[in-house]
Parts: C-alpha cells; sequence; structure tokens
C-alpha cells in the first residue's frame, strides 16, 4: 500500500476520504455503531468520533501556537510549519491567515483554523475529482492536461510531468489523494489549480442593460482569435433577444416616463395604447438603435478591459473579484461615454409618435437642431451612477450562488452544469438591476424631458425629489414589471442562439 511522506502530525489529522478523523477509528465495514452515526466516508472508513477528532485538531494547533497565546498568527506559522518540515513563504502566511480570518484580527483562534481546514479540505477534493478523469484515484500527466485543455488552458506534458514531480512523493508519476491533500492542504487556496473551480461569469444573456463586467478570454483564446468570434457570437445572440423583447422594453420606457399616480398605466393598458395609435408596428419603435450599438459598446468595452487590465498591472490569468469590479465598471463608463448619444436616441424613438420621425437620422438632426449637442448627454450622471451598483451587486450575488453551490451541491466535480449556470447568471443581473433601477428610472426621464419643447432644466437631485414627493417610493421602480417579465425569455433566447452561433463559427465549448 502506499503511503504518504507528509509530516504525521499533520496527515494524521484527516482521514483518506477527507474526513477528519481519530486514530482510534477502525477502519473496517463493521464500525457502525457509536457516536459518529454509522456513515461511511468514500474511503470506506467509519466516520471518527467527535472528541477523537477535536483532539487531534488541537494537538495539529497546539504544536502550531509557537507563542502560546491560543491564537496562530504568520510567526506561529512560519516557524510551526517549519518544524514539521513545511516550508510556507511569507506571502502563503498571510493568505492562508486572511482566508481564515472572521473576525478579522490577524490571527486564527481554534475555530476558525478548523473551519480553514475544513473549508480548504473540501475544495481540494473538488479539484482532485475534477482532475481525476479515469476515475481511478490518481492523476496523471495527460489528466492535467486534458483538463486544463477543456478549460482553455494550454500546457505540454512535460510541463504536467514538472507539476506532478513537486507533489510526487514515491516515484510512481501518479498522484493520489493522500499526496494530493498532504502537499496542499496548508497551501493557500490560490496555490491549488482554482481555475478548476473558477466559473466564467459568460456574457451569453443579454437582459438589455449591457452593464455587466466583461467575460475573461484565455491567453490561447487571445491567440487563436476565438476572443472575436464569441463577441460576435454575444452580439448575435443579444440582437435577436432584443428583438424578441422589445414590445415590453418599449412598454418599460412608457411606464418610465409617463405612468404616475394619476396616470396609473398597466401592462394590457399600455399595450393596447401602443397598437392603437400606430399599429402593432409601433411595439418595436425604438429597437433598431438598441440593437445598433451592441457592436460598438461590446467592442469598447473588450478594448478597455484589456488596457486596464494592463494598467492594473497584473500578471494572473484570472482577476480577483475587485479587480474585476474595478477594470470592469471603469470599461463599461468608457464604453457607455463612448455611445451614450445612442442611449438618447434609443429613448427617444421609443417614444415618438407616428409621423414625429422619418427615421433615426431624421431623429438626431431634430434633436441637434432644437436642442443642441448637450441634448445628447441628458441623464448622463445617473448613467454613470448606476454602473457601480449593478455591476458589483452582479459579480457580488453570483459569487455568493456559486460558493453556496459548491458548499451544497458539489461533491465529483465542480463544474455546475448549464443551467445552474444560467440560473446564477440570471439572479445575480436580476439583482443588479433592480439595485440600479431608480437611477435608470431618473436617467430615462432626463433623456426624455428635453424632448418637450420650452420644458425647464431638470437635474437629477431635484428630479428625484420630484418622484420621492409627488409619487413616493414606489414612483422610483414605474415599469419595473415589463422589465422583470423580459429577463427569462431574453436569458433564453439569448442562450439558444449563443450555442447555434458558437457552433457556425467553430467555437469550442468551454
Amino acid at each position: 500500500a502506499r503511503r504518504s511522506l507528509a509530516s504525521p502530525v499533520v496527515s494524521g489529522v484527516l482521514c483518506p476520504c477527507g474526513s477528519p478523523r481519530a486514530s482510534g477509528a477502525a477502519p473496517g465495514p463493521g464500525a457502525e455503531g457509536g457516536s459518529g452515526g454509522g456513515s461511511a466516508g468514500p474511503c470506506g472508513r467509519s466516520v471518527c468520533e467527535a472528541s477523537e477528532q477535536d483532539r487531534r485538531l488541537r494537538a495539529l494547533f497546539q504544536k502550531l501556537d509557537v507563542n502560546r497565546d491560543g491564537a496562530l498568527c504568520i510567526h506561529d506559522l512560519a516557524v510551526g510549519l517549519g518544524r514539521l518540515g513545511l516550508h510556507r513563504t511569507e506571502l502563503d502566511l498571510l493568505k492562508i491567515v486572511k482566508a481564515g480570518d472572521k473576525d478579522l484580527d490577524g490571527q486564527l483562534d481554534f475555530e476558525e483554523f478548523v473551519h480553514y481546514l475544513q473549508d480548504h479540505e473540501k475544495k481540494l477534493r473538488l479539484v482532485f475529482k475534477s482532475l481525476d478523469k479515469k476515475n481511478d484515484g490518481r492523476i496523471d500527466a495527460q489528466e492535467i492536461v486534458q483538463s486544463l485543455r477543456d478549460l482553455g488552458v494550454k500546457i505540454s506534458e512535460q510541463q504536467a510531468e514538472k507539476i506532478l514531480k513537486s507533489m510526487d512523493k514515491n516515484g510512481t508519476m501518479t498522484i493520489d489523494w493522500n499526496e494530493w491533500r498532504d502537499y496542499h492542504l496548508l497551501h493557500p487556496v490560490e496555490n491549488i489549480p482554482e481555475i478548476i473551480l473558477y466559473w466564467k461569469h459568460s456574457t451569453i444573456f443579454d437582459v438589455g442593460e449591457n452593464l455587466t463586467v466583461p467575460d475573461e478570454f484565455t491567453v490561447e483564446e487571445r491567440q487563436t482569435g476565438m476572443w472575436w468570434r464569441h463577441l460576435v457570437a454575444g452580439g448575435g445572440a443579444g440582437a435577436v433577444s432584443r428583438t424578441c423583447t422589445a414590445p415590453l422594453d418599449r412598454l418599460k420606457v412608457l411606464m418610465q416616463v409617463h405612468a404616475s399616480r394619476s396616470n396609473n398605466m398597466c401592462i394590457v393598458g399600455g399595450f393596447t395604447q401602443m397598437i392603437r395609435e400606430g399599429g402593432p408596428r409601433s411595439l418595436w419603435r425604438g429597437n433598431g438603435i438598441n440593437v445598433l450599438k451592441i457592436a460598438p459598446e461590446s467592442a469598447i468595452k473588450f478594448m478597455a478591459y484589456e488596457q486596464i487590465k494592463r494598467f492594473i498591472g497584473t500578471d494572473q490569468e484570472m482577476l480577483r473579484i475587485h479587480e474585476r469590479l474595478l477594470a470592469g465598471s471603469l470599461a463599461g463608463a468608457i464604453a457607455q461615454s463612448s455611445i451614450y448619444p445612442m442611449e438618447v436616441l434609443k429613448t427617444r424613438m421609443a417614444l415618438r409618435k407616428t409621423g414625429q420621425y422619418s427615421g433615426m437620422l431624421d431623429c438626431a438632426k431634430n434633436i441637434l437642431s432644437k436642442e443642441g449637442m448637450a441634448a445628447f448627454y441628458k441623464g448622463y450622471i445617473p448613467n454613470m451612477l448606476g454602473i457601480i451598483p449593478y455591476a458589483g451587486i452582479d459579480l457580488a450575488v453570483y459569487e455568493t450562488l456559486k460558493n453556496a453551490w459548491l458548499q451544497r451541491y458539489a461533491v465529483n466535480s465542480a463544474d455546475p452544469g448549464v443551467f445552474v449556470l444560467l440560473a446564477c447568471g440570471t439572479i445575480s443581473s436580476t439583482c443588479g438591476q433592480l439595485a440600479s433601477y431608480p437611477l435608470a428610472l431618473v436617467r430615462t426621464r432626463m433623456q426624455a424631458q428635453a424632448s418637450v419643447e420650452g420644458a425647464p432644466e431638470v437635474t437629477m437631485r431635484g428630479l428625484f425629489k420630484h418622484i420621492l414627493k409627488t409619487e413616493g417610493a414606489f414612483g422610483l421602480y414605474r415599469g419595473l414589471a415589463p422589465n422583470f417579465m423580459k429577463v427569462i425569455p431574453a436569458v433564453s433566447i439569448s442562450y439558444v442562439v449563443y450555442e447555434n452561433l458558437k457552433m457556425t463559427l467553430g467555437v469550442q465549448s468551454r
């Protein structure tokens, strides 16, 4: 039988199946009674008794607690792990403390230490099972190459063998669970192949508001030109999705601008009014410019995002959450600033009456001649302010849902499947929209305000005060119902069209 060559104190805390164990727990199948409840781990050993498990964990904690103050600081970990033959850099130790430090006092007490070990152990098990393609309990070089290639990261077999050699203690050039766990147990999360646990926050769902943080592309995707095919597929999916849900989007704009306590516009009444005024075709007013702005906005945002990443100076393949939020928000602001006149045109075209303009160019000329260039930037400030809550809450909710799924449902693989990804993306985008909706409503009203000749100039602050005074807080959410009604059909249509366009363009699924 193969045995682990890691420190016996570290190895003794956890049983080979990844569950905390006691040395006195009987490995045979007959040990079903006791406080463990009789359930067995993947390795077939009985679950350890809680008191013995606690004793083992306390023994390790005391070994590491060099100054005997009941908490582990970076110095304790450096000295304690060094005595156990596990040498870590100061940066590694800082990451361990940060990952487990729940009360933010700069050190780990016993409960925080146990929680860190258990959480880290579960992630290690998921990564191991994701890499173990043959499901034989061992990882070889070919499996590492294949797993990373599936995620768009290309490495050679020689590089994979180098990774294996750093963990392989018995020279077999394969890694079993014991070797994998012992090597990574007291390394920070960043030292395990976290790319396996990383879900790309894909842009395949288009819910009309393009304020999400851009998608990440791997080095290989950028070098082979796959990135622009993903963008084209995403743009095409967005165009079809927006066209199919355009009547609901126009109704939302009408309700944002015209609905009030005295004019309580309902969904059926709104559709009836639009058809009576301009016929069925009027339901798609403003959709042309809404589709046209997808291409320049996506392209500018992607290019800005890549440049900002370089400016930040990160050399990591995957950005951390706060870096993605910063880079994505700045890229969104640049893209929105570039195409904002098209946003104003979209609102004016959606609100126009039959025969008011002959087309988009006529509308633009009319605004320019009567109101000047400044009219094309009405509502610009609330639009910019809306980017931060939208992108921030979108990312935060997505990460929370991802981590909750990993904790509760991920057993044999960290791959959630397409429906879980779509559900998480839909919920997070909806929450982002909900948070920034009052700013979006004020922006739309300011864009529309200039179209009324002789109307007084309104400010963002003044409009907020007016709405709250005359309509209450509910007035800031006019048009929310049709906005949410279009989310599920928009996501579903986007996904189907995106997948078909990917196949047409020869894009590999990732």
